[in-house]
């Protein structure tokens, strides 16, 4: 995917120590109005590169460019970025209004002008009313949208946000990803977000970009990353998946690869590399794509498994079935409506999928 290089990131590399680079040689180019989230575990390098682009880390090497200019020398104070940290970072000795008018006060922005701001701020956040409030008095989530109300108040050109919802609960954190989403649509200002939690990525992005140790291992829209992950760990970080060992023997209908798992059974999927026999290789099958029939269920088309069934597990919403196949355990997400016939705990059973919905990963 092209993408129109409004942030740039060009060779960036971060070193601490001198010897290993917490970022390595990261190329990465952002959209003007995208919404791109920085994935991935502690320790990969995502929180560092937001930091080199808000000016509180400077590169070890490489160019870090705005419409084509490179900031980064330019002091955080210069770049007219907003940000937005985890825990919130409000003055607790000024009332909200003061905390939205602080930014604009430094920037040498009259009274009456500020005070428009801070009104138009607080509607766009949903918090109209709210400046006399001091920060003690609000919930969590209300902090949280004054520390958003309080980065796009002086009317930044990009903001950025550092696991913004890591402080609070589920509910509530599942709330603000939906006001966030809403309000990046309603202003279409471009935003960088950093996270550890893939659900909270994959629901708020246009783009998601997976690190692990210092590098981007896949950048693209979440669907792509779910259906169609570039390597293993993607697959393994972005949702659940099955993963079965198996032996390439041969090429199947354009990118597919044809596998055998261990007993004997074939299997057919879209390569995420290069599909040359005799190479071992990994299947990965999203549990929520696993049907479970009877072992007297006549063939159909697809991927077909013999199994037997270890456990079934109710859900709410779904029936969590374990397997046992002679290449090891398979967990199937069975829709509590398509569940009638399905085989009891101990039985034989068939684990079946569709082609399309399997990744070959040739070792």
């Amino acid at each position: 995917m092209e993408v129109t290089r409004f942030v740039e990131f060009a060779g960036v590399c971060k070193t601490y120590d001198g010897r290993s680079n917490v970022v390595d040689c990261l190329d990465l180019a952002v959209a003007e109005g995208e919404f791109l989230s920085l994935l991935g575990p502690s320790g990969s390098g995502k929180t560092t590169t937001l930091m080199m682009l808000a000016g509180f880390e400077r590169p070890t090497a490489g160019h870090i460019r705005l419409r084509g200019e490179s900031i980064e020398r330019l002091p955080p104070y210069r770049r007219n970025f907003g940000m937005v940290f985890q825990n919130y970072a409000l003055f607790p000795h000024m009332t909200v209004g003061e905390n939205l008018a602080f930014p604009l006060s430094v920037r040498g922005i009259g009274r009456d002008v500020a005070a428009q701001r801070v009104q138009r701020a607080l509607e766009m956040v949903r918090l109209p009313g709210m400046e006399t409030r001091m920060p003690a008095q609000l919930s969590g989530g209300q902090q949280q949208r004054v520390a958003v109300a309080r980065a796009l108040v002086f009317e930044p050109q990009l903001i950025l946000m550092d696991e913004p919802l890591g402080a609070l609960d589920k509910q509530l954190r599942e709330e603000m990803q939906l006001e966030l989403r809403g309000l990046h649509e309603r202003l279409g200002i471009t935003m960088v977000y950093v996270t550890h939690d893939q659900s909270e990525a994959m629901t708020m992005s246009d783009r998601v970009a997976v690190f692990q140790h210092g590098r981007i291992q896949q950048i693209d829209d979440p669907k792509t990353l779910y259906e169609r992950p570039s390597n293993l760990f993607v697959a393994s970080f972005i949702g659940e998946n099955n993963r079965l060992k198996a032996r390439v023997i041969g090429n199947g209908a354009g990118s597919e690869c044809v596998v055998e798992l261990e007993g004997g059974a074939e299997v057919r999927g879209h390569s995420a590399g290069a599909c040359q026999a005799p190479a071992s290789a990994t299947v990965s099958i999203r549990p929520e794509h696993v049907n479970v029939v009877a072992a007297t269920t006549p063939a159909g088309a697809g991927n077909r498994v013999p199994a037997r069934v270890i456990e079934t597990i109710f859900l709410g919403g779904h029936v969590r079935v374990r397997l046992q196949t002679a290449a090891g355990e398979v967990v199937a997400n069975v829709p509590v409506q398509a569940t009638e016939g399905l085989p009891a705990e101990g039985a034989e059973a068939v684990a079946h999928w569709d082609v399309a919905s399997t990744v070959v990963f040739p070792d």
